[in-house]
């Protein structure tokens, strides 16, 4: 089910000689390596899932670049068996949480035990590991659960630890949450509040498959024919591709780019659009731009480049952007949706490097 692009403005993919480094050899060996892994994770994912392309590279961008992605759809389009799939494709612990309104912080993060030392034969506490200690963590429908306990999952999430009883513990790396939710018109939810959506570095939509998906999936569960997918990747050849996203070199003209972004969504700026001031309570945040670069080198690297380019901004502006921005009264009662928002920017602002290369980074 691929998600709707954004429209198409004026791209440039070229990278400027002047203001990037060479790759080494065992840089440019790695990014083949993980551009052949990329085509063997959805050949093995394809064994179970239908469709989707869209969506499970981002959910692997997210995951080379050390980011968490909120997946929204209405229930029954395999979101959960998405994830775990992914989970093995990767060689990686999985752990799913079912959120409900009755969960306790103490059921993701674990809690201190009581019990029995059998060499003194006294009583002492222990800490009793929860299911956050895994290296995916799946939090299925995390809007069905109070803000309490979404937050002691966002804790985790952000400082990769958990603290009870006075002493830290930190959780295995590499680690991701991956969070599912159904859209907010359903009852019995609980939206997420503005600053715990921004440590998400992706908000994902997934639709409905096409009518020749529905039949795939139709005649694949029917028959049996489902396998489940093989290891790709070791936990060990994650890590050190994740320290290779972060020596990808990107352009002055595409942090640039980047920035303006970012910038032209806060209304009252100098050089917000007329249609931000009219229609945007508030703009995204500088992790937004921080989430662009950051993807924007994974997107790179999985795609078999050593540079990032405008073209990998654009396409993840929208699921980078979407769920940082407010938008007012106004822009609701015209039916405007932040995806809007975006698309309208994707094609005003000029994404011509040339235009970008005279001003300092």
């Amino acid at each position: 089910m691929p998600e709707k692009k954004a429209a198409t403005p004026k791209k440039s993919t070229t990278v400027k000689k002047s203001t990037t480094k060479a790759a080494s050899i065992d840089d440019v060996k790695a990014v083949e390596k993980l551009r052949e892994a990329r085509e063997q994770i959805l050949s093995e994912l394809r064994k179970s899932i239908v469709g989707m392309d869209d969506v499970i590279d981002q959910v692997m961008i997210s995951v080379f670049s050390r980011g968490h992605s909120l997946l929204e759809g209405v229930p029954g389009l395999a979101k959960t068996l998405l994830i775990s799939s992914i989970a093995k494709c990767l060689s990686l612990s999985f752990r799913r949480i079912q959120f409900t309104p009755d969960l306790m912080p103490s059921d993701i993060t674990g809690a201190e035990v009581l019990q029995d030392d059998p060499e003194t034969g006294q009583r002492k506490f222990t800490f009793s590991k929860g299911p956050i200690f895994a290296n995916l963590v799946l939090a299925d429908e995390i809007n069905r659960t109070p803000p309490k306990t979404q937050a002691s999952l966002l804790e985790a999430m952000q400082e990769k630890m958990v603290s009870a009883g006075g002493e830290d513990y930190k959780l295995d790396l590499p680690f991701f949450v991956l969070a599912t939710q159904n859209p907010l018109e359903q009852e019995g939810t609980y939206p997420l509040p503005e600053a715990q959506l921004d440590r998400f570095m992706f908000k994902i939509h997934v639709d409905y498959p096409t009518e020749q998906e529905e039949i795939d999936i139709m005649k694949q569960v029917t028959s049996g024919s489902s396998v489940d997918p093989k290891s790709v990747l070791s936990k060990k050849e994650i890590l050190a591709l994740q320290d290779l996203v972060l020596r990808v070199p990107v352009a002055d003209f595409v942090y640039q780019y980047a920035a303006k972004l970012v910038r032209s969504t806060r209304p009252g700026q100098d050089g917000s659009p007329d249609f931000i001031n009219e229609w945007v309570s508030f703009g995204t945040g500088p992790r937004a731009c921080l989430n662009l670069v950051m993807a924007g080198k994974a997107r790179a690297i999985l795609h078999g480049r050593f540079n990032v380019s405008i073209d990998d901004i654009q396409t993840l502006a929208l699921p980078v952007m979407r769920h940082r921005m407010g938008l007012n009264f106004a822009a609701q009662s015209e039916g405007k949706k932040t995806d809007d928002i975006v698309r309208q920017l994707l094609d005003e602002i000029p994404a011509d490097e040339k235009l970008y290369d005279s001003k300092s980074a």
